[in-house]
């Protein structure tokens, strides 16, 4: 028996990335654009449900500069649709509508923020003022 560490890749196999799934790692970082164009921030995270296995929100940072008086707003996933011309995530919101949207800044923790804060993001996105995705 030979000795020495195993390896856990098998060649060059390509784990970011396929046809129809992207890497967790991939998607932050990604630029958010509203859809005149205009990049609003990128995703800093993504949510995940536990139990359910799905993506429920991004979390987009927004603001400050280099990372000083950023904020983080949590949006429902299937309010971003991915731009292959652009190469990131379009919304369709404004920067206004943004900046009134449910956030919490780079010392908050939005768990523990406010109970209840998942369904006032839920809200918020699918007000009068959003159409539906």
């Amino acid at each position: 028996m030979q000795g020495g560490p195993v390896s856990d890749r098998s060649g060059d196999v390509e784990r970011d990335e396929s046809t129809s799934l992207i890497s967790s790692e991939k998607v932050e970082g990604t630029a958010v654009y509203d859809t005149a164009g205009n990049k609003l921030g990128s995703i800093h995270s993504v949510m995940i449900g536990k139990t359910d296995g799905r993506v429920s929100y991004a979390v987009l940072s927004f603001g400050g500069f280099l990372g000083i008086g950023t904020d983080y707003y949590p949006v429902p996933w299937n309010q971003l649709k991915y731009d292959t011309r652009q190469d990131g995530y379009v919304i369709g919101i404004t920067r206004e509508q943004l900046e009134g949207a449910p956030r919490y800044g780079s010392t908050g923790d939005w768990q523990s923020a406010k109970r209840g804060w998942s369904g006032d993001v839920d809200r918020y996105y699918t007000g009068p003022a959003f159409p539906s995705p």
